[in-house]
């Protein structure tokens, strides 16, 4: 998507414009700057290319109206922050916003087709145009990187001269000028022809720039650039393999986003004054000291009482009884999903809290009798709803969730004690498989533990082959339940977008997978107007929840890929999915925690050889 271009700016009551620190090229939207457009990705507006710039300097350039803080306390201890910033809303008479620096500075101009740097073509300011031809001038389309991050110019001076006598090394010494010019002959690779004026060198295509080896063969590594942090930022001793990507390109940049349910004793927002002071207040453990410490920073106006304060510190503590503090973040981000899924379990009323409280789950009025046939037990109607969700890091080539923390590019060449984010607030439906008919089926169905296991171990290959070495990938969360919960959530977002009129892309999945969890949040997942409005929430009422589960499993019998779909084997990437594909159970990116991979349809509904094999098999007898 292509962000709009800039508005027109309106005149100021003296008849002048507002004062802008920078020129405006155009608009994104906030939820756009943490998932798509966030630091180090690049940016389309109209004919130009940018890279959105690092966070340095961001604290004093983001005006506070503009970009507030948000706080949760779960997420920012996780993530080892004080708070969190919302991207700055850009407004007509906005002094500041997101800002970004021209990427790739690589242009050829479609009228004389010369290749050079863009301010070698003397633009007027303010403008893209070639100094002689007055055309628009094109952003290179090609772009390198590496799995570490690192992002560079394509070196087009040794693509040309990698066949001359005195090879790649010799390129840029010959005093030629490169030239862009399309045959017209194809649409491929080939039909894009560099070339030098030297006349030592032949004309060349861009085909074969794409191989994994090509720049390798030309004896060049990656040399650590990040032009997302500006010319001051020295370059960081890499040499790893380099790539060639397009520059729209999804793999040129992927955001590490972590995100967390605020949850009581946090959720009413009475906490947020202290949020810079929570690892001070840690570390005394008597209620005198507290006590001190509150006097001393806030005089007589504490803005919560001393006995709020320690059930805090309690929270906080009951979350990391053995000091995870020390654990990987793996595990500590685990621990966080814990207590989600027992608050989730607990339920809070919204009876017993004021108007400011932000998570509200309560038990359905309806006889939840009615799911016990179908295996579902305590489902939950969540009517408020509020998540955080924190940009961490981005990374190049490797899929973030597979890859290790050290492919991850932080988005600021200094640390910082803050992150930015954005927060959705909307509601959801809690449900969970009955723990006594889960254990029952994974030990009756071998086959079904067996189908899992290999998508397990598909995936931990692939984890191991972004990983680079096996000691330092990250563990495959595939195991049959997880996998039976994932396809569930799937399904039931697809048959709420057809019954109940909500977008797939509105709703989101969260999973509670594990030895001692097996939950599913479905919750809605937009701001907009299919945010908060009530529907969801009534369609976890056990009668229509009942209804909407027998229906979402009949429909999930037949894909209309069958039988090549449910007798594939392994599917999708790397061997991860086994019976699914877009025409059954695969949801759009957004709605999914797990990029649409580890699906299998047939642990819910069985297969033709072995129609029992599916956990609501029953469901689905005459």
């Amino acid at each position: 998507m292509t962000p709009p271009p800039a508005r027109r700016r309106r005149a100021t009551a003296m008849g002048g414009t507002p004062a802008h620190n920078l020129p405006r090229r155009g608009a994104v939207r906030r939820a756009q700057a943490i998932t798509t457009y966030g630091v180090g990705s690049l940016i389309a507006v109209d004919h130009e290319s940018f890279v959105v710039s690092g966070l340095d300097g961001a604290e004093n350039s983001w005006r506070p109206d503009e970009a507030p803080r948000i706080h949760e306390r779960r997420l920012a201890r996780l993530l080892d922050v004080s708070h969190f910033r919302l991207p700055p809303a850009s407004d007509d008479d906005s002094r500041d916003g997101m800002r970004v620096r021209r990427f790739p500075l690589m242009h050829s101009c479609p009228e004389c087709t010369e290749l050079q740097r863009h301010r070698d073509f003397n633009p007027p300011e303010g403008r893209s145009v070639c100094g002689t031809c007055e055309v628009d001038l094109v952003p290179s389309r090609f772009v390198v990187a590496c799995e570490a991050g690192h992002l560079g110019e394509f070196p087009y001076w040794q693509w040309v001269h990698r066949s001359t006598e005195r090879g790649a090394t010799a390129a840029g010494q010959c005093g030629g000028g490169l030239r862009l010019r399309s045959s017209g002959r194809t649409s491929s690779l080939r039909s894009i022809i560099v070339s030098c004026t030297c006349e030592k060198a032949p004309e060349v295509s861009m085909e074969g720039s794409f191989r994994r080896n090509a720049l390798k063969d030309l004896g060049l590594t990656c040399r650590g650039t990040r032009p997302w942090l500006g010319a001051s930022a020295p370059a960081e001793e890499c040499g790893r393999p380099l790539r060639t990507l397009q520059r729209g390109s999804s793999t040129v940049w992927q955001p590490v986003l972590k995100s967390a349910l605020s949850i009581p004793p946090w959720s009413d927002g009475r906490s947020d004054p202290l949020a810079e002071h929570w690892e001070k207040l840690r570390k005394h453990k008597d209620r005198a000291a507290v006590e001190g410490y509150l006097d001393a920073i806030f005089d007589e106006k504490w803005p919560v009482s001393l006995d709020e304060v320690m059930t805090l510190l309690d929270a906080e503590r009951e979350e990391d009884p053995d000091g995870s503090e020390n654990r990987s973040f793996d595990h500590r981000y685990r621990a966080l999903r814990n207590k989600e899924y027992e608050r989730l379990r607990a339920g809070n009323d919204e009876s017993d809290h004021s108007h400011d409280e932000q998570f509200v789950c309560e038990n359905p009025t309806g006889d939840t009798g009615v799911l016990e046939p179908l295996g579902i037990t305590g489902p939950m109607l969540v009517k408020k709803l509020r998540e955080v969700r924190a940009l961490k890091a981005f990374t190049r080539l490797a899929d973030p969730d597979s890859s290790t923390e050290s492919h991850e590019m932080p988005l600021s060449a200094s640390s910082m004690r803050w992150l930015p984010a954005m927060e959705v607030h909307g509601e959801g439906v809690f449900l969970r498989l009955d723990e006594t008919r889960l254990d029952a089926w994974q030990k009756k169905h071998a086959t079904a533990v067996a189908r899992a296991e290999r998508m397990r171990s598909a995936h931990q290959r692939v984890l191991e082959e972004r990983a680079g070495e096996q000691h330092q990938a990250v563990l495959s969360p595939a195991s049959p339940r997880m996998v039976l919960l994932h396809t569930l959530a799937h399904v039931l977002i697809n048959e709420w977008s057809l019954e109940a009129g909500y977008p797939a892309a509105a709703l989101r999945e969260r999973l509670y997978a594990d030895d001692d969890m097996a939950g599913v949040l479905i919750y809605t997942a937009t701001s907009d107007s299919a945010g908060s409005l009530g529907g969801l929430v009534a369609q976890g009422e056990p009668a229509l929840l009942g209804r909407t589960l027998r229906s979402a499993v009949r429909r999930a019998e037949w894909c209309s890929s069958d039988p090549l779909c449910m007798e594939t084997g392994l599917s999708s990437t790397g061997g991860t999915n086994m019976a699914a594909c877009h025409a059954c159970v695969m949801l759009p990116e957004t709605s999914c925690e797990h990029n649409n991979i580890l699906l299998d349809r047939a642990l819910l509904v069985g297969t033709p050889d072995e129609p029992d094999l599916g956990f609501f098999a029953d469901v689905l007898r005459p």
